[in-house]
């Protein structure tokens, strides 16, 4: 049985309704900064030009963000870049950018490194977001035990019918987006893997490519972040969704019949399996622009959008209704 559930953002007394909802240690040594300068002596939390880095999952509600943003505060400019998890926080401890958005917090020694040069990083939740399972339109079977998708991340299930003893799909080709990517350093977190992975997993470059390909291969098994398929209300997520099956997973450790796709409700009180955090994390050493944009992003009208996107809202309270059995 798969389940399915609406949530909503309480604002005060009203309620905003939304859809059915590798990087290891940097090596301080290597590091090279990037010789940022000095910040505009007019830069407000209102008002400048700044660049962000951000992890390519979440381009699609970053750019709502910025955009909205900037529309409200016309003397702001903030260009967002985007790049593999692992580049996202190499640009930060370069001092390339004074904000980052990713899944990753600092490692401590990180940390230790910026308080060595008088940085202090401030790190806040902004969103939680799923990594979706996708497969191809023509693998009919959409439910997964958390076990076997385990199973497949350590090698120990690598043809479809292992799976499912009927299947006549072959080999599971596993995709992912970049080799440096946050998506599978989650998974390989998550499974304890130290060693390499299986030679049947293969890199493309970004989510929506992952996308492509598993719409093409009748045999591939997709990891992308819930944010590109998510918005219900966006035709570039439409697009994609209607490309893809995106798989109910259960729980770990519980058997009861039940499976989960990665709605906002089930990543919500985790009973989707495969849910991470979205941190806003900055360097800057005075209350300029991007400490202006992370306190809107944080606050209602940010967090509403981070609703929309079809992510959960981190900052802003959360009411479940509306339970239903598929």
């Amino acid at each position: 049985m798969v389940r399915t559930i609406d949530i909503f953002l309480r604002s005060g007394n009203h309620y905003f309704n939304s859809a059915v909802i590798l990087i290891s240690a940097i090596t301080f040594i290597a590091l090279s900064s990037c010789g940022g300068g000095g910040a505009m002596m007019n830069e407000t939390p209102t008002r400048g030009n700044i660049k962000i880095t951000a992890d390519e999952s979440f381009q699609p509600v970053i750019d709502t963000e910025v955009f909205t943003f900037t529309q409200l505060y016309t003397n702001a400019k903030i260009t967002p870049q985007y790049k593999p998890e692992y580049d996202v926080i190499n640009d930060f401890m370069r001092d390339c950018v004074k904000v980052i958005v990713t899944s990753r917090k600092l490692t401590d020694d990180q940390i230790k490194y910026l308080r060595d040069t008088l940085v202090i990083a401030r790190t806040i939740t902004f969103a939680y977001d799923g990594l979706a399972l996708v497969t191809n339109k023509a693998n009919k079977d959409t439910l997964l035990k958390y076990d076997q998708v385990r199973d497949i991340f350590l090698g120990k299930a690598v043809s479809w019918d292992d799976l499912d003893p009927k299947s006549k799909l072959g080999k599971i080709r596993i995709i992912f987006d970049n080799t440096k990517s946050g998506n599978i350093r989650y998974f390989k977190e998550l499974f304890e893997i130290t060693e390499a992975l299986p030679q049947n997993f293969y890199a493309v470059n970004t989510n929506p490519e992952v996308i492509d390909f598993v719409s093409r291969n009748p045999d591939a098994l997709g990891i992308v972040s819930v944010n590109w398929i998510s918005d219900k209300s966006d035709s570039l997520s439409r697009s994609f969704i209607r490309k893809v099956n995106v798989l109910a997973i259960s729980r770990p450790f519980i058997d009861d019949g039940s499976y989960y796709r990665p709605d906002q409700g089930w990543i919500y009180d985790r009973s989707y399996p495969f849910i991470r955090e979205v941190y806003l994390i900055t360097r800057e050493t005075f209350k300029g622009l991007g400490a202006g944009f992370i306190q809107w992003a944080t606050a209602e009208q940010g967090q509403r959008i981070v609703l929309k996107a079809g992510l959960v809202p981190a900052t802003m309270p959360i009411r479940m209704v509306q339970i239903r059995g598929e």
